[in-house]
């Protein structure tokens, strides 16, 4: 199963919902993160960024063996197997992307962090099993996020609430025609863990149990990968 997150505007913590969600998923079986973004090595708090990643694997489409996915794949948490971006960014075509999100829709959970969907990352979170939309409560990122094209596919969103804003997860279904599957307060908490690069060691329960909720209700938390 592929469960892809995206976001309309830059900042909305995208990247790290979706590595919380991976990290939350490995509780119960195995799990492959995809990095789209770019930044998923500096919230695990990794040194370096791992190379070669999803960006060589595109260049060699449609002519790239699925098994190479594994040779890149490296482990940054149990049961946690990060696909990286690799070279300098991802920009390939679209039908790369459709087969690379071919390749990552087998073989278990993949949860993706498809960014702005620039590039490759547009076609993959086309082909999800579950696009999720993360947004905050500002007027901005619901303006950006209600003419995006991709809005029309999503299962849903995440609220990134911050204090001080008036909008809610009423008003964001209401805006958005589409439900909210998880809440994520914004806490400090959440930021010290990933500004010192312990987020897959010290999630606060606050970030894990609304995103635990949510890959239930897309299916990412079946029966059969708990067991």
């Amino acid at each position: 199963m592929l469960v892809c997150f995206w976001s309309p505007k830059g900042g909305s913590g995208t990247t790290v919902v979706s590595v919380a969600a991976a990290l939350v998923a490995a509780r119960e079986g195995p799990v492959r993160l995809a990095d789209l973004a770019g930044d998923a090595p500096a919230v695990l708090g990794l040194a370096h960024d791992p190379s070669p990643g999803l960006t060589e694997w595109l260049r060699l489409a449609p002519d790239a063996p699925v098994e190479a996915l594994g040779r890149i794949a490296v482990e940054v948490a149990p049961r946690v197997m990060l696909l990286p971006t690799g070279g300098a960014g991802i920009d390939a075509a679209p039908l790369a992307g459709a087969q690379l999100a071919a390749a990552l829709s087998g073989g278990g959970l993949t949860v993706c962090d498809a960014g702005g969907l620039g590039g490759a990352a547009a076609a993959v979170n086309e082909a999800a099993d579950a696009s999720v939309v993360v947004v905050r409560g500002c007027y901005l990122a619901l303006r950006r996020a209600v003419h995006h094209p991709a809005l029309r596919a999503v299962r849903g969103a995440v609220l990134v609430d911050e204090p001080g804003r008036s909008l809610g997860s009423r008003d964001v279904e209401d805006v958005l025609g589409t439900p909210v599957l998880a809440v994520v307060e914004a806490r400090a908490a959440t930021a010290r863990a990933v500004d010192a690069g312990v987020l897959a060691s010290r999630m606060p329960d606050a970030l894990a149990r609304p995103l635990r909720g949510l890959l239930a209700r897309v299916g990412g938390l079946d029966d059969e990968r708990a067991a």
